[in-house]
């Protein structure tokens, strides 16, 4: 039987994310693959990206021509359902979005297995809605426009659902979500984290009773809500770094106080040297999964997260650090004093961050899309 033709649709490509490390395994499992999406710019993505073939949309040549400011792109976000059905797909046997917002979109030929990949529904325009309008340009009739195109992305969202044959989420979290957004079950596949990357780095250093660093990577946009870990540290001892960037970012920085350090994007050496100096990790998103914690779990660091989303499934409270449960910088504060309170083994924390190896994702990933096909070919025509 010859090897399916395949293709991969992953939602825009520009630099190194939690969703770029899924497309990393999707590339490793399928190495003949196209890849298809709506933005491109290699020079921040990893060589197992780069060396496939790519082919970006309309979109992508759009952004490169206009002058879109900071938000880039993502002001383009009314065409992004258009770009995605627009690829030419006819060729492929196999196609496999990799989606958080509009990847799913895309259109199969008839007869071709569908599958998608699902780190989020569009969050922006879901649960994150009311979050994101004030940070909308153009003031109430900017705000105006964008409540109508959120109700059209949300009705476009549910109806291209179907063209995939099965859904995988992230978490349990994630799953719950597909559920009530689109009625549909998924089985839940973890990420991959590259725990062996981490699990170089070395102990803590800092003992009890010394000034703790703290470690916050992240996007820096508003549904993050760094600014939690920001304020939490005023008047605190003690140190934050920031890694990230964002349209959040100047906020951030007029907001930071003088033990808070916003360092932008780092390379992935220097994220290592991060990572070695910091005595904890700050995670106060409501993410659909939550690498980050993974990550500080594998480097042997305790994690400070709150109590909702996908870190739930692998951050408890006195069980690979502690949780808040009020979004408020004194509910962080108060998680920050028990960490600070208890010591962490960190072979223990290492331990806990192996089921989510690169190597474990990849198998049952694979294992999923062979179970699939044979599922639909065994149905009666």
């Amino acid at each position: 039987m010859p090897e399916p033709r395949v293709a991969i649709v992953h939602d825009w490509l520009v630099s190194m994310r939690g969703g770029e490390r899924v497309l990393e395994s999707l590339c490793r499992l399928y190495p003949q693959a196209h890849v298809y999406t709506l933005r491109y710019d290699g020079r921040n993505l990893s060589p197992e990206i780069t060396s496939h073939a790519v082919t970006a949309s309309f979109v992508d040549r759009l952004a490169r021509a206009l002058p879109l400011g900071r938000a880039g792109f993502r002001m383009l976000l009314p065409l992004f359902p258009a770009a995605i059905e627009s690829f030419r797909l006819d060729q492929y046997d196999l196609v496999i979005s990799s989606s958080h917002a509009v990847a799913k979109g895309a259109r199969p030929r008839a007869g071709a297995l569908c599958v998608s990949y699902v780190h989020s529904p569009m969050r922006y325009v879901w649960e994150a809605e009311e979050a994101y309008a004030p940070h909308v340009p153009g003031g109430a009739l900017g705000r105006k426009a964008f409540a109508l195109l959120a109700g059209y992305l949300r009705r476009w969202d549910v109806a291209v659902t179907d063209r995939a044959v099965a859904l995988a989420a992230n978490s349990t979290y994630t799953r719950a979500r597909i559920q009530r957004y689109y009625g549909r079950d998924s089985v839940v596949i973890e990420p991959p984290v590259d725990t062996r990357r981490f699990a170089r780095i070395p102990d803590p250093s800092n003992g009890q009773g010394g000034e703790p660093t703290y470690l916050c990577v992240s996007a820096l946009v508003p549904y993050k809500r760094v600014e939690l870990a920001v304020r939490a540290m005023a008047g605190r001892r003690g140190r934050l770094v920031v890694v990230g960037d964002g349209t959040d970012r100047d906020r951030l920085a007029r907001l930071a106080p003088p033990n808070v350090e916003l360092r932008g994007r780092v390379d992935d050496d220097e994220l290592e040297r991060l990572y070695t100096a910091c005595d904890g990790v700050i995670h106060p998103a409501i993410d659909d999964f939550g690498i980050v914690p993974v990550e500080a779990l594998a480097a042997g660091r305790p994690v400070v997260a709150f109590a909702e989303g996908g870190v739930t499934d692998t951050i408890r409270d006195g069980e690979g650090g502690a949780v808040f449960g009020e979004a408020t910088p004194a509910s962080l504060a108060a998680a920050l004093d028990r960490l600070e309170q208890r010591r962490f083994e960190p072979a223990r924390l290492r331990a806990l961050a192996r089921r989510f190896d690169r190597e474990e994702f990849e198998r049952r990933f694979a294992a999923w899309v062979d179970d699939t096909r044979r599922a639909r070919d065994a149905r009666p025509s």
